[in-house]
C-alpha cells in the first residue's frame, strides 16, 4: 500500500461521495460557501481534489447534493402525511404542536444544515433559493388549513402568512438561539418548551368558535 495515496480514496464510489458531502456540509457550515474551497474539501476528506471533481463538476453541484442529501433525510411525504392526518381531523393542536416539535428537533439534530442555509441567504447562493422551494409546498398546505380554520371561526382572523409566520416563528427563534448562536441554554428540555410554546401560540389563534366552546 502507497502510504503517499489517502486511505479514503480507496473508499467504494458511493460511500466516498457520502463522505465528499459530510466533510462540504461541515466546512459550509463553518465557512460558507465562498469561504470553502474544493482544496479544502478534498483536504479534510483525505482525498485529492481530482477526486472531488470526479463527483461533483463544480462546488455548486456539490452544494445541490447536500441539499438533496439532507432531503432524503429528512423524508419530507412521510411529514406532509403526518400534517395532513392532524389537518384532516381538525386537530389544530395536534397540528401546531407537530409543526413546533419538528422544528425545534430539525436544529437540534442537523444544526450544521442550518447554518449552511444560513450563510447561503446571506451569500445569496441559489441553495437557500432551493431549500425555500422546497418548503414551499408545506407552507401552502398550512396557509391553506389556516384559511379553513377561520372560515369556521376556529383560528383568529388575519393574514394567514403572518400567522404562519408568528408560530414558526417562535420556535425556529428559540432553536437558533440554543442549537445555532448557542446563546440560550434554557434549564427546561425541548419537550417542555414545545408545551409552553404551544400554550403561547393557542392562546393566540383561537378564534370567536373556539373560545365560546371553552366557555
Amino acid at each position: 500500500m502507497n502510504p503517499s495515496v489517502p486511505s479514503h480514496s480507496r473508499l467504494p464510489a458511493e460511500q466516498r461521495r457520502q463522505n465528499l458531502i459530510e466533510t462540504a456540509i461541515e466546512l459550509f457550515s463553518r465557512k460558507g460557501f465562498s469561504g470553502t474551497t474544493t482544496k479544502e474539501i478534498a483536504a479534510a476528506a483525505g482525498v485529492t481534489e481530482a477526486i472531488v471533481f470526479r463527483h461533483f463538476a463544480t462546488k455548486k453541484d456539490l452544494y445541490t447534493a447536500i441539499l438533496q442529501h439532507r432531503l432524503k433525510d429528512a423524508n419530507i411525504e412521510a411529514w406532509l402525511r403526518r400534517a395532513e392526518t392532524l389537518m384532516a381531523q381538525g386537530d389544530d393542536e395536534g397540528l401546531f404542536r407537530f409543526l413546533i416539535s419538528q422544528i425545534i428537533e430539525q436544529f437540534r439534530e442537523e444544526p450544521r444544515f442550518e447554518r449552511l442555509v444560513l450563510f447561503a441567504a446571506l451569500e445569496g447562493q441559489e441553495l437557500a433559493v432551493m431549500h425555500n422551494q422546497i418548503a414551499a409546498p408545506i407552507a401552502s398546505k398550512f396557509l391553506e388549513y389556516i384559511v379553513q380554520r377561520q372560515q369556521v371561526g376556529a383560528i383568529r382572523q388575519g393574514d394567514p402568512g403572518v400567522i404562519l409566520l408568528a408560530c414558526a416563528g417562535i420556535a425556529k427563534f428559540y432553536a437558533a438561539q440554543k442549537y445555532i448562536y448557542r446563546i440560550c441554554e434554557p434549564q427546561t428540555s425541548d419537550d417542555v418548551v414545545v408545551d409552553q410554546i404551544l400554550s403561547i401560540v393557542m392562546q393566540g389563534l383561537r378564534g370567536e368558535r373556539a373560545k365560546e366552546s371553552e366557555r
